[in-house]
């Protein structure tokens, strides 16, 4: 017998001793311990699949919503930074709690009181981890602390927000309500989901109804209009900030250029100027004009479109050009630029302020974001279009710069139709709805066609 089947033969024997030496009530000691283990790890579901089709569609959130770009974990008893995070932001206390209710919170004492005032309400839950799209209806209701036994109508409140498609594995979601009407003070509020009837009595494969998980929290009234853009993954204020940066790097590249071609850098400076305030009335009278029951003081009288303001401002440059005798060709090719680059840098406000958002997703590259309403993981449209405008200003930028020479208006005509093209191809990943459906084709057709047509004369010798 060789040196490896002695080793051989004596693990058998020991592994034979083992087995008479174990005893039945340590075999189902040894069983209980692994069932546990498997319990405590998650992978018992695994093991019979009808365990696995007990288990609800989705859950409610009940323990901690997700970190938003930002924010700062507030009052986390198992981190020990969790003091100094508090205190480093705030207003963190708004945006990320333990309770998948929240009410909404100036944190600015100066706005405590004035009127008009509204409660901001926002609850947490967490998608289905599997299935088909479902509908989720959310339930609030409120009562003032200080109403007493016999309250009016403007001491309660009743109100419901829907999600009409909640995507299997999108993640956790807040779903964000405001109350007006209401008198100002204290609140009691307790939110839940509610069961939406099914169209047909047959429930598609897949989808359960997510059991009830309500919850109740207090909170005081704010100012209305704050109230009304304040919500998670909103950042306050990041609009106006980078729409304003913006405007001043476009201001700035359009100097550097007009003083290379040796145009009237005051008086284009001065123009520009006018034209931006015009853009300005340009774009709020554009986004009137496509949303005009918009127009209240609830609303803040509505936003702003970026269509808009490129044609107002436009049409106030051309037309000053051409009443000061500065040329309008050159004037355009140097505005370009520094226009592309302005709008890209603003656009990076739409995604912090929660504007021309992108639509929900489950893709593991979406970013969690809000449109004031519905906080959720979505595609980066506003990103996108922002490395869009990037791209075709250093573009712009670079022609301008090293072009010997070129026909006057060019650039500015090829920009202008490349963002066009761009932005309508765009279109389809944001959350909105379209109003037509052959305008965006039209577009893209008219916009490619004067792209590909400008190009071929600057290319003319």
């Amino acid at each position: 017998m060789g040196r490896a089947q002695r080793r051989q033969a004596e693990r058998n024997q020991r592994k034979a001793s083992r087995d008479r030496t174990m005893s039945a009530p340590s075999s189902r000691r040894r069983a209980q311990v692994t069932e546990r283990a498997l319990t405590e790890t998650g992978l018992r579901g695994s093991l019979r699949a009808q365990d696995r089709e007990k288990q609800p569609a989705a859950q409610f959130y009940v323990s901690r919503p997700p970190a938003l770009p930002g924010s700062v974990t507030a009052a986390d008893p198992t981190s020990s930074n969790s003091a100094s995070a508090s205190a480093a932001d705030p207003l963190a206390a708004d945006n990320l709690t333990a309770r998948p209710l929240q009410l909404t919170t100036i944190g600015c004492q100066t706005f405590a009181e004035v009127e008009p005032q509204a409660l901001g309400l926002t609850y947490w839950f967490d998608s289905a981890a599997e299935g088909e799209p479902y509908p989720v209806t959310i339930r609030f209701t409120g009562r003032r602390v200080a109403a007493g036994d016999n309250p009016s109508a403007v001491d309660v409140f009743a109100a419901e927000e829907t999600i009409g498609r909640v995507l299997p594995g999108s993640g956790r979601i807040a779903i964000t309500a405001r109350v007006f009407d209401l008198t100002p003070g204290e609140w009691t509020v307790t939110a839940a989901p509610v069961t939406i009837p099914e169209r047909n009595s047959r429930r598609r494969a897949g989808v359960t109804r997510a059991r009830s998980s309500g919850s109740t929290s207090s909170g005081s009234t704010g100012f209305a209009p704050l109230i009304r853009v304040r919500a998670p993954g909103v950042r306050i204020g990041a609009w106006p900030a980078l729409v304003a940066l913006g405007t001043v790097v476009a201001l700035g590249i359009q100097a550097l250029l007009a003083s290379r071609a040796a145009l009237p850098v005051t008086q284009v400076a001065v123009l520009s100027a006018i034209a931006c305030l015009a853009g300005l009335i340009g774009a709020k009278l554009y986004y009137l004009a496509q949303h005009p029951q918009r127009l209240t003081v609830r609303d803040g009288l509505g936003g702003m479109c970026l269509q808009g303001f490129v044609l107002a401002a436009v049409a106030t440059i051309v037309a000053g050009a051409l009443t000061t005798g500065v040329p309008v060709g050159p004037l355009l090719d140097v505005t370009a630029p520094g226009l592309a680059v302005g709008i890209g840098i603003g656009r990076l406000g739409c995604f912090f302020g929660g504007c021309c958002a992108g639509r929900p997703t489950a893709a593991r590259w979406g970013l969690w974001a809000s449109d004031r309403r519905l906080g959720v993981r979505r595609i980066p449209v506003q990103l996108m279009e922002s490395a869009l405008a990037l791209l075709i200003g250093l573009a712009a930028l670079l022609v301008v710069m090293n072009a010997s020479a070129h026909l006057a208006g060019t650039v500015f005509i090829a920009a202008f139709a490349a963002y066009t093209l761009g932005r309508q191809l765009l279109f389809p990943l944001r959350d909105l709805p379209r109003k037509t459906t052959r305008g965006r084709i039209l577009t893209m057709a008219l916009s490619g066609l004067v792209l590909a047509a400008d190009i071929a004369v600057a290319l003319l010798p």
